[in-house]
């Protein structure tokens, strides 16, 4: 899906969920809506945001609200952790399906071979391959462990 295609999707969701009356999904919406305007104004003078750009930016806001839904639950406020995992829930449908398990563990190991890393020391050439072939449905923050040890780090 390009960048284009994901935008006018956030404009259509938006108008069926207004129709439907799911105030809690048009909140989500309007705040993904306003977020990546405010990205792309950063961006000026160049182009908006890419394909990358937009899934970043996705990511950034599910990480941040994580963030918030675990302390809130610290914090004894389980209606307030509920909210921000239902936002989670709604962003994440707009992002590309996350890799499992064993087939992270088959593109960690097809990079090693790739970049003939041997040991962690090749680690930024096994990730930066990782990133280029799976960007957006590979979760680095997982990776990186798994190549770390894979390397023998």
């Amino acid at each position: 899906m390009t960048a284009a295609d994901l935008r006018s999707r956030f404009t259509e969701e938006l108008k069926a969920a207004m129709r439907a009356g799911d105030q809690a999904r048009v909140s989500t919406l309007r705040m993904i809506i306003a977020k990546m305007k405010e990205a792309d104004i950063a961006a000026r003078p160049g182009p908006p945001l890419d394909d990358a750009g937009l899934a970043a930016m996705l990511r950034g806001m599910v990480k941040s609200r994580r963030e918030s839904a675990a302390l809130y639950r610290q914090g004894n406020r389980p209606d307030l952790a509920a909210k921000e995992e239902a936002e989670i829930a709604v962003i994440e449908s707009f992002l590309p399906r996350q890799m499992d398990e064993a087939a992270m563990r088959a593109a960690i190991a097809e990079a090693i071979a790739e970049a003939g890393a041997t040991s962690p020391k090749d680690m930024g050439k096994v990730m930066g391959l990782l990133k280029a072939r799976h960007g957006g449905a590979l979760d680095l923050a997982k990776a990186g462990p798994l190549v770390k040890a894979a390397l023998g780090g």
